[in-house]
């Protein structure tokens, strides 16, 4: 499985950015799918899941409100629409796929079994 993250960039704060995770070699639709970041110097953490069909989401509180996670399972695509970006959402960005076929998401990173390579996230000031 290949997960390719895209999407990432240079934005003031108040300002949007919508990331993309195109996967591959896999039944994507099956499926629940993550976004995590991790900031310099501090541990990967959890952003945003979405189960199998898309119709359940579930978000960190730090990004509850903000950001919106979706999927489109005829393109193999997860996607992170951030809004109101914050100096602190700076962080480089993974998409990860989870373990467990028709689940409903997770928010632990061991839960996942398959990492796209990150995109970079800074948010200015």
């Amino acid at each position: 499985v290949q997960l390719q993250a895209s999407g990432g960039g240079l934005v003031q704060a108040g300002g949007s950015l919508r990331l993309s995770c195109a996967a591959s070699g896999r039944s994507f639709s099956r499926y629940p799918m993550g976004w995590f970041r991790q900031a310099p110097g501090k541990e990967r953490e959890f952003v945003a899941s979405i189960d199998w069909s898309g119709g359940s989401t579930y978000y960190a509180d730090s990004v509850k409100g903000r950001f919106t996670i979706s999927r489109d399972n005829a393109k193999n695509t997860v996607y992170l629409q951030m809004n109101s970006l914050k100096p602190e959402d700076t962080a480089v960005y993974y998409c990860a796929a989870d373990r467990v076929e028709w689940g409903i998401g997770a928010v632990r990173a061991d839960d996942y079994e398959y990492w796209g390579q990150g995109t970079l996230v800074t948010v200015s000031s």
